[in-house]
């Protein structure tokens, strides 16, 4: 099945970058690439991709604004977006994480990551690549409980420990050989912390877990 990607950016070379590497791909169809928040939307609603790439600064709706009418809590049938950024915008990377976003992708990630997130976001892959996840969480990361969400029913000591291995990029798999427990727990213990939180997936859990400083 082919994916349908849409890029917005407000950069050209990086929007012709981007398409002329998705595009080389057989099983990749670029339906959209725009150069503003606006446009994304409406571009977006028009041709429903599977995935949306989307740059963080963008004229007239940046990216987290975005995020949110395509993603968003209440959105009908949301789509997934993947966020590309840079380093330095960790307030804004945490805001599209709560409202919607699926992940990230970092500008100089070279092509085969690139390939790599929108494959990954296309199948309902929350974590794009749970190492740049982790690397781009741990760099951002400043504990600041105030800012971070808090569960209306605390997590338990189990699903801390599990909630601070997702934050560390570990798969249920890799999370079940640390604690010795069988697969099935793990994911029992995820589902329990995605309703605790209110996150749609295990990039909100990693960024609520640094974020709050639990993972200190």
């Amino acid at each position: 099945m082919t994916i349908r990607v849409l890029i917005a950016d407000d950069q050209e070379m990086v929007r012709t970058g981007f398409q002329m590497i998705l595009d080389a791909q057989p099983d990749v169809e670029v339906v959209a690439a725009v150069a503003d928040g606006a446009e994304a939307v409406a571009a977006a609603r028009r041709t429903r991709p599977d995935v949306c790439l989307l740059d963080i600064r963008m004229p007239k709706l940046d990216g987290l604004e975005v995020t949110r009418l395509l993603a968003g809590p209440g959105v009908e049938n949301p789509l997934r977006v993947v966020i590309v950024t840079t380093f330095d915008m960790d307030e804004y990377v945490y805001g599209a994480l709560r409202h919607g976003a699926s992940g990230f992708l970092l500008k100089d990630s070279g092509p085969a990551l690139l390939v790599e997130a929108v494959r990954a976001a296309a199948v309902g892959d929350a974590l794009v690549s749970p190492s740049v996840t982790v690397r781009l969480l741990r760099h951002l990361a400043r504990p600041r409980p105030s800012a971070a969400l808090t569960p209306d029913e605390p997590l338990s000591d189990r699903e801390l420990e599990v909630a601070r291995l997702v934050a560390r990029g570990y798969s249920n798999q890799e999370v079940a050989a640390e604690l010795f427990v069988s697969l099935s727990t793990v994911k029992t213990h995820v589902g329990s912390i995605f309703a605790k939180l209110g996150v749609k997936n295990r990039v909100g859990v990693a960024a609520w877990a640094w974020e709050s400083g639990v993972m200190s």
